[in-house]
């Protein structure tokens, strides 16, 4: 079995983020791999320990991204492919879909996994687009998968509970938390990591055709409005400021 998963770099949660003109400064920012993706990577290792069959990981972006790929080889993967693209907007989820699945078509794999979201840009977008693409099922929200060769079934979280529904493979996948847990690179894996040879693929050798996103400005969101506390002696004397504040200031009833 083939199964391809989509590493994402993003910045860590804890990294100040400066804002550029057109995108975040990066002086300073440590990079790390989205945290769904990391269940998506360990979902794919431990698909093919019970399965038998490879495990590549995909990253698109520029140089730094490999660092991101070095992470997934000591994790256990067993190809990487870097898709550099040093202009990459990362809020462009239909050029990384084009890519990818050009790339993902071409290797004919069985399983496509991503985490639910990245934690950047929250779209939630990729792996989507690219089951429509690829014209292969997808199931989102992963909490469990069971193979029995080419039958799928899969347990999806869904609003208020889980369902439970079965497809086949190729197929493809968004991981959410609780479908493992991601195990720790080994020391050995690290080291060993570094040695490992990177693929590294142009956007014209996967016939994409080009972005059509450009960012002409990018700014931080307004600061917070500060609130006011209301002051009355029982609830309805509450109720009747409130009203009013609704009405007359906030002009929303």
């Amino acid at each position: 079995m083939k199964i391809v998963v989509l590493v994402k770099q993003v910045p860590d949660t804890e990294t100040n983020i400066k804002v550029g003109d057109k995108s975040i400064n990066e002086a300073g920012v440590k990079w790390i791999i989205s945290p769904y993706d990391e269940f998506a990577i360990e979902e794919g290792i431990r698909i093919r320990e019970k399965s038998g069959g490879e495990v590549i990981a995909i990253s698109l972006g520029p140089d730094r991204v490999v660092e991101a790929l070095r992470t997934a080889y000591a994790m256990g993967v067993d190809r990487a492919v870097h898709v550099k693209v040093d202009d990459y907007v990362t809020f462009d989820s239909t050029y990384t879909s084009e890519l990818l699945a050009n790339f993902i078509k071409a290797e004919n794999a069985d399983v496509i996994i991503g985490g639910r979201q990245s934690i950047d840009t929250d779209s939630s977008q990729v792996v989507v687009q690219i089951a429509e693409r690829l014209n292969v099922p997808h199931v989102a929200m992963a909490l469990k998968l069971e193979f029995d060769g080419n039958k799928v079934t899969a347990t999806r979280e869904i609003e208020g509970g889980t369902e439970v529904v079965e497809t086949s493979a190729p197929l493809a996948v968004t991981a959410q938390k609780g479908l493992n847990e991601p195990r720790y690179p080994s020391l050995k894996g690290i080291m060993s990591a570094k040695k490992k040879p990177v693929d590294v693929k142009k956007p014209d050798e996967l016939g994409a055709t080009g972005s059509k996103l450009e960012v002409v400005s990018l700014e931080p969101p307004p600061p917070r409005i500060a609130g006011r506390k209301l002051e009355a002696a029982d609830a309805q004397g509450f109720a009747s400021q409130l009203v009013k504040a609704l009405r007359e200031e906030a002009k929303v009833i």
